[in-house]
């Protein structure tokens, strides 16, 4: 976990964001191997000479055009020393196996404007940008704000 959590630091510097890590190793343990329940979030990592050098992180979504299960990339990261060695690609190639091994039809992901070296490495495997769809998020404060509006929910 400290590993993992290790290249998401690095991740966010790279992505000019570094105070917005908040999660711990335990964080991680919980969602990748929780005690009680399936596991939210999956994680591959790319080991060289006994160390970890890089990490995808995934979760399984639904398409309701498809009606089946497709993977959510949230992170593909490779330390800089180890970019250009393949292990991004390796990496892509491992989650579109699950893909077909468990009969997704998709393995999404998204990608900052700015970064156009992973642009042009997305481009170069066949990835589609989908300029017609926005991201959104609700976070903090409108999060709080809504879920303060929401019905009160029954348990069971």
């Amino acid at each position: 976990m400290p590993a993992i959590l290790g290249l998401v630091h690095e991740l966010a510097l790279y992505e000019k964001a570094p105070e917005a890590v908040e999660a711990t190793p335990g964080h991680f343990r919980a969602a990748l191997f929780p005690q009680a329940g399936a596991p939210t979030a999956f994680a591959h990592v790319a080991v060289v000479d006994g160390t970890v050098v890089g990490v995808a992180i995934w979760y399984v979504t639904f398409s309701t055009w498809l009606g089946r299960g497709g993977i959510w990339l949230e992170d593909l990261y490779v330390s800089p020393e180890h970019r250009g060695s393949g292990l991004g690609k390796a990496m892509l190639a491992m989650l579109a196996a699950v893909c077909a091994a468990r009969g997704y039809g998709r393995l999404d992901w998204s990608v900052l404007r700015w970064n156009t070296p992973s642009i042009g490495f997305y481009d170069s495997i066949g990835g589609q940008p989908l300029d017609e769809w926005l991201t959104y998020r609700l976070e903090g404060p409108a999060l709080d704000a809504l879920a303060g509006a929401a019905p009160a929910m029954s348990s069971g």
